[in-house]
């Protein structure tokens, strides 16, 4: 990334342009097209707001821009590869812990108390299948009781005595 920053300086001077000048025209601070010129970034708090100003200076001074970005792009690859993975797991595992020991850490009030939720859905199921047991075990009773209130009358017709017969 020096290498570009020290082009894009070359250019300006060649182009008989002052810091001062460039700034006023693309609205950016000196002190980040210095840091943009030296290949240092302290001044810049967000990769994106760093590229999209070094893309404007480069367009400003009449540069590829492809070319600009392209070379940012390795750069930032080249820097962030070079992390090892132990390391960002690690950091990942130290953020988990400090995150759960903030929330162990907490005061809380009888009242106001974070409670996990439970798994609430099986409960519900079954809550769902009980209503439905009852609601099937009335049902029947009910036809089970009007059922049995019905009398049944078998009539036998008995030809040689003429007796009636009524059974039920």
């Amino acid at each position: 990334m020096e290498e570009t920053g020290s082009e894009l300086k070359a250019i300006r001077v060649t182009s008989g342009l002052s810091l001062d000048e460039v700034s006023e025209d693309l609205n950016i601070p000196v002190i980040e097209l210095e840091q943009i010129e030296d290949g240092s970034f302290g001044a810049f708090s967000d990769i994106y707001d760093l590229k999209r100003k070094l893309v404007e200076y480069a367009k400003y001074l009449g540069l590829n821009v492809n070319d600009v970005i392209a070379s940012f792009n390795e750069y930032m690859f080249d820097t962030t590869s070079k992390i090892e993975l132990q390391e960002i797991e690690d950091a990942v595992r130290e953020k988990e812990k400090e995150d759960k020991n903030e929330e162990d850490n907490r005061i809380y009030s009888p009242y106001t108390k974070y409670y996990p939720k439970e798994k609430t859905l099986p409960y519900i199921l079954l809550g769902i299948g009980i209503v439905l047991a009852i609601i099937f075990i009335v049902i029947w009773c009910i036809f089970q009781i009007t059922g049995s209130n019905k009398k049944t009358s078998v009539i036998s017709y008995v030809s040689e005595s003429d007796n009636y017969e009524f059974t039920e």
